[in-house]
């Protein structure tokens, strides 16, 4: 089936100033939600001036793209925190710290809906098909299980992991239910496996076989997609390295995981990164199963610096060798704002970069 939406984006938006502002000085829960309400109208609007046909609110009502599952459950201490080291984006040298954004401590139990407040809202006014962002099951256990805390409540990290499952799932029928046309999955932890160190990190630190640890990955996000599938209803995952005020964590091509990936996750379309050198070549996309759309990821939401449309063009192109070019389409590598400090461009530099897809969609392919 050919790709439905030639121009696509991750999801996630810088966030205004003065939403910022108002998050800092800690405003009261109805003025941030009006100040929410505003912004993502606005976002949507200029989505729609861009001329997409996928619309999200572009993550503004998050912390980080995965906060809503922390204020969704009890069992995540948020103060204290694991540093983790990213890899500084301008350069390419260098790294800087950051902090994980919860410790399990205690038995995860649901509270609340992980998206319905953003749903409802984003439904009501979107000018076209909705999608919603959630994150992968996978990643919290390699990130909030904090050995000599964690392991007091879960044994191991597969315990934790099926607490979070049928959170993940139920979630994704829910949004599915309720009209959502596109549901993504965003799933950093498939990096691991992909750079050399951090296999080394699954294997010494986390003590597992990281081919058994990936074969784990796969079988729970399909199992978080068991029985989201509908007809007119795109289930997807965006495979990432890492996105944190323009740095990175992992590199490498797909080579590694793409023929057992590829060829396992009951997905109808892949989100790849392909903006850089870090991310390999198109060599992989030949175990993507025929008929699955694979948006290639090819704008740098990291760096302020234009693209080329005539290269853009020509790189679809050489994926097509791969992939055949009515399963291709086209967006930035990743979301502008996986954490609501965004990434290091303006906001006006993030919309030129978002046109900057439509406008390459319509000369490779003639509409978006």
């Amino acid at each position: 089936m050919p790709a439905r939406y030639r121009a696509d984006h991750i999801g996630s938006f810088l966030r205004p100033a003065e939403l910022l502002q108002a998050r800092s000085a800690k405003v009261t829960a109805v003025e941030l939600r009006r100040l929410e309400d505003k912004h993502i109208l606005e976002v949507l609007e200029r989505q729609k001036q861009l001329d997409f046909k996928i619309f999200t609110d572009g993550e503004l009502r998050r912390i980080n793209f995965m906060s809503d599952f922390n204020e969704a459950v009890e069992g995540i201490d948020e103060s204290d925190n694991l540093l983790r080291a990213w890899q500084a984006s301008a350069s390419g040298t260098g790294t800087q710290a950051a902090r994980v954004p919860g410790i399990v401590v205690g038995k995860i139990k649901q509270t609340r809906r992980l998206t319905e407040h953003e749903f409802a809202f984003t439904k009501q006014h979107s000018p076209g098909d909705v999608k919603v962002t959630l994150p992968t099951a996978n990643q919290f256990p390699a990130i909030y299980y904090k050995k000599g805390i964690s392991d007091k409540i879960y044994p191991t990290y597969s315990d934790f992991l099926q607490d979070i499952v049928p959170i993940i799932k139920t979630e994704i029928q829910a949004v599915v239910n309720q009209g959502a046309q596109y549901v993504q999955i965003d799933a950093p932890r498939y990096s691991y496996y992909i750079d050399p160190k951090w296999r080394g990190y699954i294997k010494n630190e986390m003590g597992l076989d990281p081919e058994q640890a990936l074969d784990e990955a796969i079988r729970v996000d399909n199992a978080c997609l068991e029985g989201a599938q509908r007809s007119g209803v795109i289930l997807a995952i965006h495979l990432c390295r890492g996105n944190n005020r323009s740095q990175w964590y992992a590199e490498g091509g797909y080579d590694a995981i793409a023929e057992k990936l590829f060829g396992q996750l009951n997905v109808d379309t892949f989100l790849l990164e392909y903006e850089s050198e870090r991310a390999g070549s198109f060599e992989p996309l030949r175990f993507v199963p025929r008929g699955k759309t694979v948006v290639l990821g090819l704008v740098s939401s990291k760096l302020p610096e234009m693209e080329s449309l005539d290269d853009l063009a020509r790189r679809i192109d050489d994926a097509s060798r791969y992939v055949p070019l009515e399963n291709l389409a086209i967006s930035p590598q990743c979301g502008f704002a996986s954490t609501m400090e965004g990434n290091l461009l303006t906001e006006e530099q993030q919309w030129q970069k978002l046109k900057l897809v439509v406008d390459t969609a319509r000369k490779v392919w003639g509409s978006i």
